[in-house]
């Protein structure tokens, strides 16, 4: 598996639903802007939409901080557009408002290295800069879900580094002294392991 962190992020051309409409985008065109660019296995599946509904209730939050969101799978642009009309109770993603991209062949899911043998995307994560550089990156098996809120942690602390230059500590978040908090943590396990 590479390690994509710290190198331009592989460039892209493909079809991108959103709601009914279908166009073509390229990574490049949204440089200036974050970008969580995520892969899925596969449309109509069971655990897939409840990744897709839970992006959509941080979608807000994400493109209230600059970053676009967007999904990717070896599906078709018509294939999305499908699922984009069915509604959640019957296992669709009815309401979804964020692109989709179209990797029939998946060809993006390999230059991110997350093409599975059997032809479909693990649960690839990748948060991109304005540069267009990863900068964050997760991978899961395919049986294994997501947490969104914690890739809106990490573009907050991406946020948060490159704007006062302070690292984030583990379980850093945006308004709570998670420094101090964390900082103590440590110090308290410390104490007690050499107890």
């Amino acid at each position: 598996m590479s390690v994509l962190v710290g190198k331009q992020a592989p460039n892209f051309k493909a079809k991108c639903v959103v709601k009914d409409q279908c166009t073509e985008v390229e990574l490049k065109d949204y440089k200036g802007k974050y970008v969580v660019l995520f892969f899925y296995p596969l449309d109509f599946t069971f655990v897939c939409p409840t990744e897709l509904h839970a992006f959509q209730a941080c979608l807000k939050e994400f493109n209230d901080n600059n970053c676009v969101v967007l999904g990717c799978s070896v599906d078709s642009h018509f294939s999305h557009m499908a699922w984009l009309n069915t509604p959640k109770e019957k296992g669709g993603i009815q309401g979804v408002t964020y692109g989709l991209l179209s990797d029939l062949g998946g060809n993006i899911a390999r230059d991110y290295d997350v093409l599975s043998p059997e032809g479909v995307a693990y649960r690839g994560l990748f948060l991109i800069d304005c540069d267009g550089v990863v900068r964050h990156q997760v991978v899961n098996d395919l049986p294994l879900g997501r947490s969104v809120e914690e890739a809106l942690r990490m573009l907050l602390a991406l946020q948060h580094t490159e704007k006062h230059g302070e690292v984030c500590p583990a379980n850093w978040s945006k308004g709570k002294d998670a420094i101090k908090t964390t900082t103590e943590s440590v110090a308290d396990y410390l104490v007690k392991a050499a107890s």
